[in-house]
């Protein structure tokens, strides 16, 4: 199956340069945080604490029961309720509320007393037990995908960061390449890989050299760029690109597994120091907001203290879009009362457009620009239709959410909003067969 036959790639307005030159800004914790019990598409967590708890930042507070996958205190203080308030996914969810005390108390979440001296099984404990999940946004446990070691030989860190606005993952690799090229050597490790790769896009002059002085002390790591071009950043795309190799569902088929940058420096601070992810350098931008900027916050806080500590809308009044995410993978939310997750990396603020759809013209350009080579106008009839058996034959779950289609739209339907509804059809009439 030629995965990637399509025209696929094109070149977007980034406005990146709203954020990437401009200092960090880091804001104190807010009065309560509320740390999600979601993970990925799972609600079912086994609760550590209850109500008049004490907690310390890398408190353990829940575990994921389907996958162990753990979730830490953010900040210290007491844990006031398990609440239902609403989360990224658009939905109200249960978060652990904890009343911050200030005194910024906290524990190790693990404790390797040597870390130059682990061993593989070490370090895939260590990624599990620190709850390190996919950074770029995508939230994946990481340890699954070095549940078989065998078959990988190279560690593709991505660090391209492909979607408009957000450059919360340059900053990072920026302020951190010690631990970027540290926990890439752990990841080879936990592969048992031969060598890594670090990609990030061209046009990057300054950090493309900060990686390259870096790489000199690293026999087994190289650094490469890639084109700016959307969607570079999905790991189809990635791995064609670098490594010249397509597969069919995931990149240990060519023996490649492709890590976050950010998450290799995670993984860097969660051995040597036993830092759990309990803060993110999250981009706030678009221009919906008064002064774009990259603000390093605790988990749990919410998005309107955050824009709030940044400025504010650009008006009191503004009929705004907010984003968790970039514009074209990002989901829209109702409200802006959600909080950080432990792997979100942004929030966009775009004032809204009033564009009237024309009718679909049959160009097929949704078809030809699909990276996934798939054919949206065949999943839009079949999702108004209600055909499943269509959906599922025109195999509409293999779309990755990249939102190319609306993009290239000449007609601006919003064609991946169609293509999602036609994936949760068919999600909910496999669990009604199951």
């Amino acid at each position: 199956m030629a995965i990637l036959s399509g025209i696929g790639k094109v070149h977007l307005d980034g406005q990146k340069g709203l954020t990437k030159d401009k200092p960090v800004k880091s804001m104190d914790a807010p009065a309560i945080v509320y740390i999600p019990l979601v993970s990925g598409t799972s609600t079912a967590f086994d609760v550590h604490v209850q109500p008049g708890d004490h907690v310390d930042i890398g408190t353990k507070l829940a575990t994921r029961k389907d996958m162990y996958v753990p979730v830490y205190a953010s900040v210290s203080g007491t844990v006031k309720a398990i609440e239902k308030r609403m989360h990224i996914s658009g939905r109200m969810q249960n978060h652990v509320a904890i009343e911050n005390d200030g005194q910024y108390t906290s524990v190790k979440a693990i404790d390797i007393s040597n870390p130059d001296d682990m061993s593989q099984n070490d370090v895939l404990e260590a990624i599990k037990e620190l709850g390190l999940v996919g950074l770029g946004g995508s939230g994946f446990p990481t340890y699954i995908k070095y549940s078989k070691p065998e078959l990988l030989e190279t560690v593709l860190i991505n660090g391209v960061e492909c979607e408009p606005f957000i450059t919360a993952d340059h900053m990072e690799m920026q302020d951190n390449v010690e631990a970027l090229f540290d926990g890439t050597e752990f990841l080879i490790k936990a592969a048992g890989a031969k060598n890594a790769i670090i990609a990030i896009k061209e046009h990057k002059p300054e950090l493309f050299s900060l990686l390259k002085g870096e790489c000199e002390k690293h026999a087994n790591i190289t650094c490469v760029e890639v084109p700016d071009k959307y969607p570079m950043g999905w790991e189809r795309t990635l791995v064609k690109q670098v490594l010249k190799k397509e597969y069919d569902q995931l990149p240990c088929e060519v023996g490649v597994v492709v890590n976050n940058s950010t998450t290799a420096i995670s993984l860097s601070k969660g051995i040597r120091e036993g830092k759990a992810i309990t803060e993110r350098i999250v981009t706030v931008s678009g221009n919906g907001v008064k002064e774009p900027t990259n603000v390093k916050v605790a988990v749990g806080t919410p998005a309107n203290e955050i824009i709030a500590f940044i400025g504010g809308y650009i008006d009191e009044e503004v009929d705004g879009v907010i984003l968790n995410g970039g514009p074209m993978m990002g989901n829209s939310l109702m409200n802006d009362t959600f909080v950080i997750a432990p792997y979100m990396n942004a929030l966009t603020v775009l004032v809204r457009e009033d564009t009237v759809p024309l009718p679909c013209l049959k160009c097929g350009m949704c078809t030809d620009h699909c990276p996934a080579n798939l054919q949206p106008v065949k999943i839009i009839q079949a999702e108004k239709a209600a055909n499943v058996d269509m959906v599922k034959k025109l195999e509409a779950d293999r779309c990755v959410s990249c939102g190319m289609c609306s993009y290239i739209c000449p007609s601006k339907i919003e064609v991946s909003d169609f293509v999602a509804k036609a994936k949760r059809r068919l999600q909910l009439a496999n669990m009604k067969k199951k």
